[in-house]
């Protein structure tokens, strides 16, 4: 097998990036959102993304408990910070969206983009190690990408956004991952160390993103027993996808 070069490093992490926008293909077949639909959409979006960011915790403690600790503090502090700002700003508008619908796609999409920083660096370092892990690692990340793809889409798309348009921003929010693949694999020795911070920091933002905004709206409108049994389906099926690529 051939040595990894800048341009396989890049067209990989592209493809793991392409990957996210295959999750909004499944909302094609919704055509009403009703109270209920919402409900049930957070509670899926909820667990999916409880099962990544306990893949993140993991991850990151590989490489340093410690850091990974901090960079959970650290992200739940920006993205507490940044959903203060947002509150005090007039009204917050995102195409068609507008208001607290919009605040909260913004925020999610906010959550994935660092979510994806972590991967792409994860990337850029696995190729580092050589091309046979490499190749692993971007494929168990393209795959992982669709069904958080899938979370965005639920949070977007019953809020007034076209499945087009979730598609779109679920690929936007995984540009990070080419772009830092390549200088990860460059400087594999400088960018280790911040691996887990980044890892921690997009598991800290999502589980503020979960049980703050998700799992709240989630039992507005659905019992919460059965927000719990959805919520734990799709962490299931999430952590048996990740039990597969192992």
């Amino acid at each position: 097998m051939s040595e990894p070069t800048l341009t396989l490093v890049f067209i990989a992490a592209l493809i793991t990036a392409l990957a996210t926008g295959l999750g909004a293909l499944p909302l094609l077949a919704m055509r009403k959102v009703s109270p209920r639909s919402l409900a049930f959409g957070n509670a899926v979006a909820a667990g999916l993304m409880l099962a990544a960011t306990f893949q993140l915790v993991v991850e990151g403690f590989e490489f340093s408990a410690p850091r990974t600790l901090i960079g959970l503090l650290l992200g739940l502090g920006g993205i507490w910070l940044a959903k203060r700002y947002f509150d005090s700003r007039d009204g917050v508008t995102l195409g068609d969206v507008n208001g607290a619908d919009a605040l909260k796609i913004l925020l999610i999409m906010g959550v994935m983009t660092v979510h994806s920083a972590a991967e792409g660096v994860g990337v850029g370092v696995a190729y580092g190690g050589g091309r046979e892990l490499g190749d692993f690692i971007t494929i168990a990340i393209a795959l992982h990408n669709v069904p958080e793809g899938l979370a965005i889409a639920l949070v977007m798309v019953p809020r007034g956004a076209s499945v087009g348009k979730a598609a779109w921003w679920s690929i936007l929010s995984s540009a990070p991952q080419p772009l830092l693949a390549v200088p990860a694999f460059l400087f594999v020795l400088t960018f280790v160390p911040f691996l887990p911070i980044g890892l921690g920091l997009a598991a800290g933002a999502m589980l503020w993103m979960i049980f703050s905004e998700l799992l709240p709206e989630a039992g507005e409108a659905v019992d919460h027993s059965a927000v719990g049994v959805v919520v734990t389906l799709a962490f299931t099926l999430m952590m048996a996808l990740t039990l597969v690529l192992d």
